[in-house]
């Protein structure tokens, strides 16, 4: 009977830890196994060969994986320890940028030009339908949180850049999804967090950032997805994947935590308990039989 409840119990506290920290003004979002994927699924990642790989690609707990992978670096991690680590650390990431918002309501469509901050985007038949320019400012420490309740779904047409970031080595750039997202574009750049399918049209040009799904697979036609982040001269460059809190700047997460933001996280908290137990005991039904 303990234990039963020991592992959802302990996996409840280090959601607590995490989230809490991050909120606390952390050097970045993604916790250490998490941010050393650039993918990750949770019922397991297809694929049309070839995708080329900068970071670890996994699933847990199902460690279907396919083949067809180009590594720059990283490995395959097939329901391994790894794998399943970063899955917890996935859900604490999402309550932590959720724990952000609302912030400002924005869009359904985000083409243009938007400036650091906290945004929430309501749901449509598409969410960028041409050009995003994400403008820093000259803010070197430039942080976007963009908060979908529901669905993420980009145009074959769309783009994603970053201006006015110096080097962008301290920029963090991260797409919380309630559901599914839907990358269509060429080119994308941060973050995507999803509870749901990740999955785009093919030719997914993400070069500095992760695809990350905690509860179903992530699909891939022949898309490059890199934390590399190119090289020394490109933009994002030693950011991590665009995985950095800034602490200064308009809209940057380094804020202190207004009143409703701190209640909000903790109901968050709460919900962390219910992600864990679904995944060790709805996903992987052995759990319930020790």
């Amino acid at each position: 009977m303990h234990k039963r409840f020991a592992l959802p119990t302990a996996a409840l506290a280090v959601v607590f830890l995490l989230a809490f920290a991050l909120r606390a003004n952390a050097g970045s979002i993604l916790a250490s196994d998490l941010a050393s994927f650039a993918v990750l699924g949770a019922s397991g990642v297809t694929n049309v060969a070839y995708s080329t790989i900068g970071g670890n690609l996994g699933s847990a707990p199902n460690g279907s994986l396919g083949g067809g992978y180009n590594f720059l670096f990283g490995s395959l991690q097939a329901d391994t320890g790894l794998a399943q680590s970063a899955q917890i650390e996935l859900d604490a990431a999402i309550l932590a940028l959720n724990a952000f918002g609302p912030g400002t309501t924005i869009g359904p469509d985000l083409t243009g030009t938007i400036f650091p901050g906290v945004y929430t985007v309501t749901a449509a038949a598409t969410n960028l339908s041409g050009a995003l320019i994400l403008d820093g400012e000259g803010n070197p420490n430039a942080v976007w949180d963009f908060i979908f309740p529901s669905t993420l779904i980009t145009d074959s047409t769309s783009t994603v850049s970053v201006i006015n970031v110096g080097d962008g080595a301290g920029v963090g750039i991260y797409w919380s999804v309630g559901t599914s997202a839907t990358l269509n574009g060429n080119t994308f750049v941060g973050n995507v967090l999803a509870n749901d399918l990740i999955s785009s049209d093919g030719d997914l040009n993400l070069e500095c950032g992760r695809l990350l799904s905690a509860t179903t697979q992530v699909t891939l036609i022949q898309d490059t997805v890199s934390t590399g982040c190119g090289t020394a001269d490109t933009i994002g460059f030693g950011s991590g994947g665009f995985d950095q809190e800034g602490s200064n700047g308009s809209g940057g997460l380094g804020t202190v935590p207004e009143p409703g933001t701190v209640t909000l996280l903790g109901t968050g908290l709460l919900l962390g308990l219910v992600y864990i137990w679904r995944k060790q005991v709805v996903l992987k039904p052995e759990f319930a039989r020790r």
